[in-house]
Parts: structure tokens; C-alpha cells; sequence
């Protein structure tokens, strides 16, 4: 399965919560939160089958993964001590990609990684260039010097910075200062679902 690469408001009304964590997808005429379609409005009830995958889904496009990226991250999360649902989240929001978005150095998750993939980022002083590279404890990111001053770096600043990371944002560098905590995440997924979808193939 590839990355999703359509419309993130029309994934949102599809699950009913936005993807973005900043509720973009409801303003300025779009405030419903039902999927698109005449019947988008009528609710389903779901099998415990369907209720894992929807949460997969809701998940894998939260994050901008696709499948075979979230099975390795899944991985990574099983071998982490501490409680599966809460690390496979840890190991999510581990990522370079995430931690620069999370610091407000991009307004998304897709612009944090193309900062990433164009080699705008430095990861402990070092350029980098691997969105799913995993970044540990007290390491620093940083914008490269040429780079702080673009559009899409400037427009990131608008988003609240995470209480786990420490960031500042006019020398766009920031430290990945903690492990996030539960309720500093979407509370709109339910992690167990995910979990025993993926622990049945992994």
C-alpha cells in the first residue's frame, strides 16, 4: 500500500477527526465531520475486523505512513520496554519528520518531510535526509542556516509546540526532551485496535 498523497480534508471527514490535530479540515465551509457523499452521514456499524483496520488507517494517515513503513515502526515499538500501545505511539512520534513538525518547524507532517528529504534538517549537527530516521532522547534538530528564512519553515512556527520537545524558534533549533505522554496525543485513535491488528502479522 502507498503513502496517501489526496485530499487530507476529505480523509478527515472520513474518520470524523482531524489530521492535521489542529481542526483546518472543519473551518471555512467544512465543518462537517461525516464522510464525503450523500450518504457519508449514515453511521455503520463496524466488526471488531472493521474497527481495527479503521484505526490502522486512521493512524497510518495521521502520520503520512503506509504500510510496510508502519510495520517496521510497529517493530521498533515492540521492542521497546513499557507498554506496546503507548510505544508503538513513541516510536510514531520518534521519527525526524514528526519531531520536526512537533517543534514547529513545518506547518505539516508532509512539509517536515520534505524539509527532510531536501536536506533542510540537521540532526545533532549532522545533515540528514531519512524522514523515518529515529531520533533519541536529548539529541538536537535543527534548520539549516539557509533554510530558516523559507515559507514553509516561517509558516510552521504558527503551530503550538509539543510539551516534549523544547524548541527554539528563531534559531529553529529544538531538543527531543521526553517521551511524549498519553494524554499529549490524538485521543481520537484507540491504540489497542491498532496493536492487535499488527500483532497478528508482525
Amino acid at each position: 500500500m502507498s503513502r496517501y498523497l489526496g485530499s487530507i480534508t476529505k480523509k478527515s471527514r472520513r474518520y470524523g477527526f482531524s489530521l492535521l490535530e489542529n481542526d483546518k479540515e472543519f473551518i471555512k465551509g467544512k465543518k462537517r465531520r461525516y464522510a464525503p457523499g450523500q450518504h457519508g452521514n449514515k453511521r455503520v456499524k463496524l466488526s471488531g475486523y472493521g474497527e481495527q483496520l479503521q484505526e490502522k488507517q486512521k493512524m497510518m494517515f495521521l502520520y503520512g505512513l503506509n504500510d510496510r513503513q508502519f510495520r517496521r515502526t510497529f517493530i521498533i515499538a515492540k521492542h521497546m520496554k513499557g507498554a506496546l500501545t503507548l510505544n508503538t505511539f513513541i516510536a510514531l512520534e520518534s521519527r525526524v519528520d514528526n519531531l520536526v513538525y512537533r517543534m514547529g518547524f513545518a506547518p505539516t507532517r508532509k512539509a517536515a518531510r520534505q524539509l527532510v528529504n531536501h536536506g533542510h534538517v540537521l540532526l545533532n549537527g549532522k545533515k540528514i535526509t531519512i524522514p523515518s530516521c529515529m531520533v533519541k532522547l536529548g539529541q538536537t534538530i535543527e534548520i539549516v542556516e539557509k533554510s530558516k528564512k523559507l515559507p514553509i519553515v516561517l509558516e510552521g512556527a504558527k503551530n503550538p509546540v509539543c510539551k516534549f520537545v523544547d524548541s527554539d524558534q528563531t534559531k529553529k533549533i529544538g531538543t527531543y526532551a521526553r517521551y511524549p505522554e498519553r494524554d499529549e496525543l490524538p485521543a481520537d485513535i484507540n491504540e489497542s485496535y491498532v496493536v492487535e491488528w499488527y500483532n497478528r502479522l508482525v
